[in-house]
Order: C-alpha cells, then structure tokens, then sequence
C-alpha cells in the first residue's frame, strides 16, 4: 500500500508563487512515474505535470514555464514549484504515483489564486 499526503497549498495573489509538496510513504519502490494534477470546479481533473523514475518530466502546455516539478528520493518527497500563478490556476492539486499496475492518489491540496 502507498499513502500520499499533499501540503503547501493557500490563498495567493496572481503573480505569487507555492511550492506543493506531496510525501510518499509505504511500498513506493520501483515506482513508475509520480504526478501532479489539478481539478478546478466544474472541470475534469488534468494532469499537471510528471515524473519518471527515471527523471523524465512532462509538463502541460498551459504551466510550461511557470510550474516545475522534482523530487527528493531521500526524503520519499515530490514537489512543485508553482510561479507566476493566475487564477485559472486555481484548482485542487492532487499528487499520484503509478506503480503497475495501480495508481494511488493523496486527498489534494486547495490552491487558489486572486486576482
């Protein structure tokens, strides 16, 4: 089993910048890829970006630029490092880890962006 718990998420002004942080607990060995992705109301959840085991990264088009995501494997931690956001940035952030052949998801972590 694999737990994933999120923080790092807040109220901030557009422009501002977070760094999510999702920490990974459990049988996480041998993972294939862990990632952020967001759901904002009314919207279906979307990835965000990710990570390979090997330390690929893809990103969507719409945070290229402002969103970065990393790791820190002696820690069992996964970040993301959030500038210049605005507000269609707001969303709950999810972090997963997909081990084959199951995905695992934390309970999300609320983002929100004034403008």
């Amino acid at each position: 089993q694999v737990q994933l718990v999120e923080s790092g998420g807040g109220l901030v002004q557009a422009g501002g910048s977070l760094r999510l942080s999702c920490a990974a607990s459990g049988r996480i060995f041998g993972f294939n890829a862990m990632g952020w992705y967001r759901q904002a109301p009314g919207k279906q959840r979307e990835l965000v970006a990710s990570i390979t085991n090997g330390g690929f990264t893809n990103y969507a088009d719409s945070v290229k630029g402002r969103f970065t995501i990393s790791r820190e494997n002696a820690k069992n931690t996964l970040y993301l490092q959030i500038n210049n956001l605005k507000p269609e940035d707001t969303a709950i952030y999810y972090c997963n880890l997909h081990r084959v052949p199951t995905t695992y998801w934390g309970q999300g972590t609320q983002v929100t962006v004034s403008s």
